[in-house]
């Protein structure tokens, strides 16, 4: 185990460097393919590279390749009928869906996807990886709090709606991050500390019964975090480079992978916690219950070189009975902005954007765009922190008694 672990720390400081120097070589390459884009929240913005993710993608998929023998060095020497080839399919699966997703992003990018798409190709990105998940282990069992066991039983078997639960979770992650986006250094910075408190918990549990399943997804995430921190460096306020759906995408599907394969999928869950309120706050401008614009970005202020919430304006008849109450009650409990006022004889609405990004800015108004970064980069850590005390504190009391 010692040595698997080494080995994974010493290939992610070598994917992070070369990272680091390679990412720069492809602006101008980027920008003369069509891949850039302009920062709107930039006094004097220049077109910058978009999509850049595909490069620090690459590069860890490329180290995960020539980190597949490891593992099984001490497997090299036995029978072949010895191999661990449960855990080889398990691997390969991981890497051909993480690939799978990256490629996705990248059409994305470049081809502008609709959003069916963007649902319906994750699900069949996750099947090589859910086939894997019910050859080698098939446990779809949940354990039933103690309070609800007299009733319930000791668990409970889900059978095939575990699978859709599986599935649902693949979906969720790689849509998650991309819609919890929008500002330089969010959707990566968020991704480190996600990926970083799982490192933590993977560390934790080494020592538990399950080492195993937490050593695969501590070297399926050790060179993310490491390509992903050389990304950062560049994507951090000022933006020097965009990285595009490519990497939410990658993102979101490396940790479903390591959720699935590595047998801790709910309590993955918890360090999705900012994305899970962001997702659910989002759902009526996603599903048009009320007026969506195409792009929920802050609104930059030139003079003061803030940004402030972002505000959608529609006629107070587009709004359907759903959408007025659900508007209402986001109202009372101070989660949105509302103004109502009059133009041409026709009624108008005037509401904040249903983003953790735009509540963040209603509830504590203008900031620097660096400031606002990294305020909910603490919120991640401080969501993390939340995490593992439900983890470690309440389960045990409601699991262990």
């Amino acid at each position: 185990m010692f040595l698997i672990l080494t080995l994974s720390i010493l290939f992610s400081i070598v994917a992070y460097y070369l990272t680091l120097r390679l990412l720069p070589n492809f602006t101008k390459i980027f920008i003369d393919a069509g891949l850039s884009g302009v920062d709107q929240c930039k006094p004097n913005p220049q077109p910058i590279p978009e999509a850049t993710g595909v490069i620090s993608s690459s590069i860890c998929l490329i180290t995960l390749f020539l980190f597949i023998p490891v593992p099984f060095l001490h497997h090299f020497s036995q029978e072949p009928q010895n191999f661990p080839n449960h855990e080889l399919a398990s691997l390969t699966s991981a890497l051909l869906s993480i690939c799978c997703m990256m490629l996705l992003g990248l059409a994305d990018d470049v081809l502008n996807l609709r959003w069916r798409h963007k649902l319906v190709l994750p699900t069949v990105s996750a099947l090589p990886l859910l086939v894997v998940y019910y050859v080698t282990y098939n446990n779809t069992t949940v354990i039933v709090p103690w309070p609800l066991r007299p009733i319930l039983g000791h668990g409970i078997s889900l059978g095939p709606l575990y699978y859709v639960y599986m599935g649902m979770m693949v979906v969720f992650c790689t849509n998650a991050i991309n819609i919890y986006a929008g500002i330089n250094g969010l959707e990566v910075g968020q991704s480190l500390v996600i990926a970083a408190s799982i490192l933590l918990f993977n560390l934790i549990e080494l020592s538990g019964g399950c080492w195993q399943a937490h050593l695969f997804s501590f070297y399926i995430l050790a060179p993310f975090l490491a390509t992903s921190l050389a990304l950062f460096h560049y994507n951090r306020y000022p933006a020097r480079m965009f990285v595009g759906d490519t990497f939410c995408y990658f993102a979101g599907m490396t940790f479903s992978v390591v959720g699935i394969l590595g047998h801790f999928s709910k309590t993955m869950m918890l360090f999705f916690l900012p994305q899970i309120f962001n997702f659910v706050f989002s759902l009526p401008q996603l599903f048009h219950l009320v007026p969506c614009p195409r792009h929920r970005l802050p609104r930059y202020s030139k003079e003061k070189d803030t940004v402030d919430m972002s505000l959608s304006i529609f006629k107070k008849q587009e709004l359907s009975e759903l959408g007025s109450l659900i508007l209402r009650i986001f109202r009372t409990v101070g989660l949105v902005h509302v103004k109502e006022f009059s133009k041409d004889g026709e009624a108008y609405i005037e509401c904040s954007n249903f983003t953790l990004i735009v509540l963040i800015l209603k509830l504590f108004g203008p900031m620097h765009e660096r400031t606002l970064t990294y305020s909910l980069i603490l919120l991640q850590i401080a969501s993390s922190c939340l995490a593992f005390f439900i983890r470690y504190g309440l389960v045990r009391i409601f699991y262990e008694v």
